[in-house]
């Protein structure tokens, strides 16, 4: 998987302090829209909001996969977060979860959707990938350990 084509040092965030679901999903739309224009914080909050209220991303060993599909946006978009503190994410293990990777895609690219979600969640399942991302004491150390062929 091409994680650096997705994911930038301006979405990495190691230390993230959120308190629930929805302030994480907040927290995320806030910061992705942040970083780039096309995408409105509000819109990007009700768009993540309404695919989680399917089902929780949340994908065990506390992990969480949230995503959605965006009409304003462009190319997927990638944010990699380690929280300060697990949160309740209603995963399918019910463990809390502390690493989050946020996944904004546009609205007609269903393949590619699928693609990148498959891969994250095959490198999520790793457990040498999520502990090296948990040992991570910064934006730029996640990113690189992220990005680790």
């Amino acid at each position: 998987m091409i994680l650096n084509s997705i994911l930038t040092l301006g979405r990495t965030h190691s230390g993230a302090s959120v308190t629930s679901k929805k302030r994480l999903l907040e927290y995320i739309s806030t910061e992705i829209s942040a970083d780039n224009d096309e995408f409105n914080a509000d819109e990007l909050f009700n768009e993540l909001l309404a695919r989680e209220r399917l089902g929780s991303t949340g994908i065990g060993h506390g992990v969480a996969i949230p995503h959605c599909r965006s009409n304003r946006c462009s190319a997927i978009t990638g944010m990699l977060l380690k929280l300060e503190q697990p949160i309740d994410f209603e995963a399918i293990d019910d463990a809390p979860v502390d690493l989050v990777f946020a996944l904004i895609v546009p609205a007609e690219a269903h393949d590619e959707h699928l693609k990148v979600l498959g891969a994250l969640a095959t490198a999520f399942n790793e457990e040498e990938f999520r502990r090296d991302l948990r040992n991570a004491d910064s934006d730029q150390a996640l990113l690189e350990r992220a990005l680790k062929p």
